[in-house]
């Protein structure tokens, strides 16, 4: 296996709730109040929708997608869901800090180094909003493809302590057979004093409607028995996907970061979307450039 890269879930398509307008020529994220399932492919318009959505938007109230039924790929909520501290280079897009609160990895002058994590607000290196929760949420979507995923990536917190509070208590009330759940995620709204009363948007995980939580378990239970029955090991699964993960010290991939700086660092009014002189000056104190640039 190569070495300083991350061995990652393959991904069919995109979950997101919102989308990037044009204004003024500048693109900018705006919030949804649905989901949307995308494809792998952007065009000049935007990214082009997965079939699946459409599949699925038909049986939507009002044709808004506000439940997706998913199952998890792994039965550790923990591979379904990444989430760290992450400070992106707004230019790039790549990481240059990923961190738990506890301890991160920082690129620096010397390389990368392990050093203390004391959380976006007081880390001096990542203050003014250069450090945010960074989540990554795997999920199966349909039947074509058993090892196949989408993404739905977030910088918030709200869908992130939501999904892994559900990721882990699922887990747990299953016996650890998180993979053959039957769930769905859910768009929830919510007002906050930070929003000014106005709704704001995450995503949760839910058993699918209709299903009672004991109900849930017991069909987990009889699917992995036939599963493993029928030569399928989840654990083996689960083991190499923690060896990929592992593989590399950040786990990003090249054509992702443009989708990072176009949604989570958008261009602010005024300036082009690679015109970050003020944030890149500050950069430049504590980072090599030159590294960073090459990889």
């Amino acid at each position: 296996m190569i070495k300083g890269l991350a061995i990652t879930p393959p991904v069919l398509g995109r979950i997101s709730i919102g989308r990037v307008v044009e204004k003024n020529g500048v693109r900018l994220p705006q919030k949804d109040d649905q989901f949307t399932i995308t494809s792998q492919i952007q065009e000049k318009d935007g990214w082009v929708p997965h079939p699946i959505d459409e599949e699925l938007r038909k049986d939507a109230p009002n044709g808004k997608l506000r439940t997706i039924p998913v199952r998890m790929l792994f039965n550790d909520a923990e591979l379904n869901l990444r989430a760290e501290y992450t400070m992106f280079d707004r230019k790039s897009g790549r990481p240059m800090c990923v961190g738990n609160g506890d301890t991160c990895k920082r690129l620096t002058q010397s390389g990368v180094q392990s050093l203390p994590c004391p959380g976006p607000t007081l880390c001096e290196f990542g203050k003014g909003g250069l450090c945010k929760p960074y989540g990554r949420l795997n999920v199966k979507v349909g039947d074509d493809d058993d090892l196949g995923t989408f993404i739905f990536r977030t910088t918030g917190y709200n869908s992130i302590r939501t999904l892994a509070a559900r990721l882990s208590y699922y887990q747990a009330v299953s016996g650890g057979l998180l993979a053959y759940m039957p769930l769905e995620l859910k768009l929830r709204g919510k007002s906050t004093t930070q929003s000014h009363r106005t709704p704001i948007y995450y995503v949760d995980l839910v058993i699918q409607e209709g299903v009672s939580l004991q109900e849930a378990v017991a069909e987990a239970r009889e699917k992995a028995w036939k599963v493993k029955e029928e030569g399928v090991d989840q654990a083996a699964l689960d083991a190499a996907a923690t060896k990929g993960f592992g593989n590399a010290l950040f786990e990003y991939e090249e054509d992702e970061m443009s989708q990072v700086v176009e949604e989570f660092y958008p261009a602010r009014a005024g300036e082009g979307t690679s015109d970050n002189s003020s944030i890149i000056s500050k950069m430049r104190k504590d980072l090599s450039f030159t590294k960073l640039a090459s990889g």
